[in-house]
């Protein structure tokens, strides 16, 4: 139960990455987590039954990022409130969910090869082969959201999230800044979500049901515990805010004073 709750905690933790870039930093309402969750799952699902687990994880953060720039562009080409943009890219992201999963609401992929077979490979038992994959994951999205976010594009960003009217003035264009931001943070959805359909060995479409709401949690238990402290220390609380969230869950779900089925 501990090392589980850890592992989804990490992985998790991507997710909580992506919500805190349109949620913090960009000051945007998004609500399009399930629907680009599942985009991601279904995408590495496919992928990795193609015989290719590890290019899936590129083709995941790619569906995800073209699903957060059709969500951008309804927000500023199409003078669509943020809110209203977010539902109606997650009801369609459910069909094109569907098309990507073959038209199948669920894909198996036991007994196929996945990055964590491939630790397992190389003498690592089942769980600290999880583990590994898990904390490497988060701690790869972790770094080149940090990199990036120092970048003149990265800054341009953070800027715009603080004050549109002041980039506006600067000649930074604030509907390509909003656009990018989203696309990003639907990058990193998507890339926790397919690494979640290797990890529980299968991908269904109705497996982003509240992701919103943990990607959210995570985020503020994480500014809670540790604080707002900047950027970098915003992005280290996010992930270890998934990490207590997922313990939270495991311990109310362990615990018999309230049971599971009540």
């Amino acid at each position: 139960l501990v090392i589980g709750s850890l592992q989804l905690g990490f992985l998790y933790g991507i997710l909580a990455l992506g919500i805190y870039v349109t949620f913090r930093i960009l000051n945007i309402p998004d609500l399009t987590a399930e629907g680009r969750f599942t985009l991601g799952l279904a995408a590495l699902a496919v992928c990795t039954l193609a015989g290719h687990p590890v290019a899936g994880i590129v083709a995941a953060a790619v569906a995800g990022a073209l699903a957060g720039c059709v969500t951008g562009v309804l927000q500023t080409k199409m003078g669509i409130h943020a809110v209203l943009a977010g539902i109606l890219t997650m009801c369609g992201l459910y069909t094109i969910n569907l098309i990507v999963m073959g038209s199948s609401p669920n894909v198996s992929l036991i007994n196929v090869p996945t990055m964590f077979k491939a630790a397992e490979s190389l003498g690592l038992s089942k769980e600290a082969a999880r583990l590994v994959i898990a904390v490497t994951a988060a701690a790869v999205c972790l770094v080149l959201l940090i990199l990036f976010f120092r970048t003149h594009l990265g800054l341009c960003i953070r800027a715009t999230g603080d004050n549109e009217a002041m980039v506006s003035a600067s000649s930074i264009n604030v509907d390509s800044m909003k656009i990018t931001a989203l696309a990003f943070s639907n990058a990193l959805v998507a890339v926790s979500g397919g690494l979640i359909a290797q990890y529980q060995g299968f991908a269904d479409v109705n497996s982003g049901s509240g992701m919103l709401v943990v990607g959210l949690a995570s985020v503020i238990i994480g500014e809670v515990i540790v604080g707002k402290r900047g950027l970098e220390i915003g992005f280290f609380s996010s992930i270890f805010g998934s990490i207590i969230y997922r313990y939270i869950i495991a311990a109310a779900t362990k615990s018999q004073i309230f049971p599971a089925y009540a």
